[in-house]
């Protein structure tokens, strides 16, 4: 074996070592690889060239991921992923119930989008939703990583790993004459994830009550936390006009409650959960911060004052920013409406917080003091125009503020049923259909220009970009087919007894274990190589290793760093490493036997 085999091989060990001892994020430790071997071949023509290290970057699949988050971006801002979750969710009784009510919806929003995202965005519902039910949080967190998992190894779209597989590995060996033209659509995957899912989730049905820890994290001290006097409208055609308070979600909200309802002149207070709302009611409740952001998201409420739609800025552009007011301030004494707030600052007052004073007046007739806290609705540069003024003590905005986009809900969602049309019953391919559906999103004001380059993951970009570099160092310095014929020899003598699966379950079992350690694109990146180099030897159809590569890569559920979406839970879910070995090591071997058991019948391995 050339030096430049054993170099590309201590490089991946030593990247194994940085990212088990946790020395450095995985996008930090690929890019020190690709940048090592990327020196190293100044000295050797048997490395890739600097531009073919870096061609990954610029390749199909990192680019269709990237827009792919721009698609959930503007599911998300309009709301349109709660539209189809928030009915399935409701308030179950039994731990079950619940993980059954998540891990459905999770997993089939996964296969339409990328999980990562899909994670990302019901990380916040589960918290509120586990203080809702009164469940403890480490029974749904792992259950919700491992549903995104399975659910995106149902359809090409739903994990980065397929995009990468499909994409760049096998398009590019294709077009290399190394591989012959073998068909993977949008479902073809779906052909065995599905299965997989279905086995997966009755798995952790079944025995999550005695394998998942009952760790309840400790919330920050909410009884010391600032709380805020807000009034909420139940605006005109709300679709929870008639709803009772409970079936509205308005009841057990976490860090507020309901404290009274203002319905045509009178103060209803004491009101029970099966209490039914009225257009036009006024909603009086006190809640921290976190909370009043999660009322203004509720579908069909609307802050009361009108002072809201007088603003210039559109809604959805605006954000919610906290402000302390300065004895210098020329409103001291004043109410808010004679002092002309909303004039004299472009902005907004939803709430006021005074110690711990439950403020009984409206918004406008509460007169200001020095260290009133004023929970602020105004546009994105509100702290930067005032934060010189001498008004106002401090002015900080509210994480993830922005009022939903409601109203296109539905485009959004017609734009990605759009997508998956395009990508399955027309020749256009899943790049061109994903570019379509994010520049519509944008264009249809789904989200705006600025949200979607900012729900670019860039971290997972340059990671896949490195990755594929790193494994085309492994190919062309002849590591992959000096890790071959070390293979074979171990699996080949099995072969004429156990037949060629062996050698699809050996291959899945070592991409099983390097996913533990390194992640799933690294993984494809570098195992895929190998198992071609494996294939051509014996000379076997691929299509079953492309599958397997998907599955294995996709679905590593042992360790909290075998997959993202894995380790995005594990602090959260006040998790420890063993958890995941625990649960997700069998549930690893009963995706594998699931693979090497149907892959083999749809695509048969050998010729003929």
């Amino acid at each position: 074996m050339s030096w430049e085999a054993w170099a590309t091989l201590a490089t991946i060990g030593l990247m194994a070592v940085a990212l088990l001892r946790s020395l450095a994020g995985p996008d930090t430790v690929m890019l020190a690889g690709l940048t090592l071997l990327m020196t190293l071949s100044l000295f050797s023509d048997d490395l890739p060239t600097v531009s073919q290290f870096i061609a990954g970057f610029g390749s199909k699949g990192p680019i269709t991921i990237g827009v792919l988050f721009i698609v959930a971006e503007g599911l998300r801002q309009t709301g349109a992923m709660s539209l189809l979750t928030q009915p399935l969710l409701g308030l179950p009784r039994t731990i079950i119930g619940a993980q059954i009510r998540l891990m459905l919806p999770v997993a089939g929003l996964s296969a339409f989008l990328n999980n990562t995202p899909i994670v990302a965005m019901f990380m916040p519902v589960v918290s509120d939703w586990s203080k809702k039910t009164n469940i403890s949080p480490s029974k749904l967190y792992i259950p919700l990583s491992y549903a995104a998992i399975m659910g995106g190894s149902c359809t090409l779209i739903g994990t980065a790993t397929n995009i990468v597989v499909k994409e760049d590995l096998v398009d590019k060996a294709i077009a290399a004459g190394r591989l012959s033209n073998i068909q993977i659509n949008m479902f073809t995957i779906g052909l065995i994830g599905l299965p997989a899912a279905l086995v997966g989730i009755t798995y952790i049905i079944l025995v999550s009550k005695k394998l998942l820890p009952d760790r309840r994290t400790q919330d920050t001290d909410i009884a010391e936390a600032r709380r805020y006097t807000v009034e909420m409208m139940v605006e005109f055609g709300s679709p929870i006009t008639n709803k009772t308070i409970e079936q509205a979600g308005l009841r057990q909200l976490p860090g507020a409650y309901l404290m009274a309802i203002e319905r045509n002149g009178q103060h209803l207070h004491g009101v029970g959960p099966e209490e039914p709302l009225r257009e036009g009611d006024r909603l009086i409740f006190v809640g921290v911060v976190d909370s009043v952001v999660d009322l203004q998201k509720i579908r069909g409420l609307v802050p009361a004052t009108d002072q809201v739609f007088k603003l210039e800025e559109p809604r959805p552009n605006r954000r919610l920013f906290e402000a302390v007011i300065s004895p210098q301030c020329p409103l001291i004494g004043k109410t808010v409406r004679e002092g002309r707030f909303r004039s004299e600052y472009q902005a907004v007052v939803i709430a006021v917080h005074r110690g711990g004073e439950h403020l009984q007046q409206k918004i406008g007739d509460i007169a200001l003091r020095p260290g009133d806290t004023l929970l602020i609705e105004a546009h994105p540069n509100f702290a930067v125009l005032h934060r010189n003024r001498s008004d106002f003590y401090l002015i900080s905005s509210v994480a993830d503020s922005q009022p939903m986009r409601y109203d296109k809900a539905w485009i959004a969602l017609t734009l990605l049923v759009a997508m998956v049309v395009l990508t399955t019953a027309t020749r256009m391919q899943l790049l061109n259909a994903a570019m379509l559906t994010g520049g519509l999103m944008v264009v249809l004001r789904c989200c705006s220009p600025g949200e979607a380059r900012d729900a670019i993951n860039w971290r997972i970009l340059l990671m896949i970009g490195a990755a594929l570099g790193v494994g085309r160092s492994l190919d062309q310095s002849g590591a992959a087919s000096f890790l071959a014929n070390g293979l074979l020899s171990i699996l080949q003598p099995l072969a004429p007894t156990l037949g060629p699966r062996i050698i699809l379950a050996g291959i899945y079992l070592v991409s099983m274990i390097v996913t533990s350690i390194i992640g799933p694109i690294g993984t494809v990146a570098m195992i895929f190589p190998i198992a071609l180099e494996i294939c051509q030897q014996l000379g076997y159809q691929f299509t079953s290793f492309a599958i397997a590569m998907m599955m294995t890569a996709g679905a590593s559920y042992a360790t909290p760093t075998g997959y993202h979406t894995n380790l995005m839970v594990y602090a959260v879910g006040g998790y420890r490493f063993a958890d995941f070995i625990r649960i997700g090591l069998p549930l690893n071997f009963l995706v594998m036997i699931v693979t090497v058991t149907l892959a083999p019948m749809i695509w048969p391995i050998l010729p003929g």
